[in-house]
């Protein structure tokens, strides 16, 4: 094996196993605000280990697609994290006792959304 191929390999692996580790966590983390954590956080990092892994292993002018995926990727899931965080928070699904800072519910009683 050449010195791309391990490089390749422990990308793919790594990132599997951040996709693992997010799914055993939306399954095992108590509350919604957890899981949401769980979903995101690592699997958009796997996500991002595993075109990273692939890219290694391709020709650079095929790469730029997993670049633009990636790209996309990190833009959109910290936005549409937040707006499935807020909308569970709006509809009551949010156990409030539990958070340690509750910045939301101050904006709310302000009457800024």
């Amino acid at each position: 094996m050449t010195v791309v191929d391990w490089i390749s390999a422990v990308l793919l692996i790594s990132g599997a196993l951040f996709c693992v580790v997010g799914a055993w966590g939306m399954l095992r983390l108590p509350d919604i605000l957890s899981r949401l954590q769980a979903a995101t956080k690592p699997q958009t990092l796997g996500l991002l280990l595993i075109l990273a892994g692939t890219a290694v292993r391709l020709e650079p002018q095929y790469a730029v697609g997993l670049l633009v995926a990636a790209m996309f990727q990190v833009i959109t899931t910290p936005v549409l994290s937040q707006l499935v965080g807020r909308a569970t928070y709006r509809t009551g699904a949010v156990d409030r006792s539990t958070l340690v800072v509750d910045e939301l519910s101050e904006r709310l009683r302000a009457g800024r959304k």
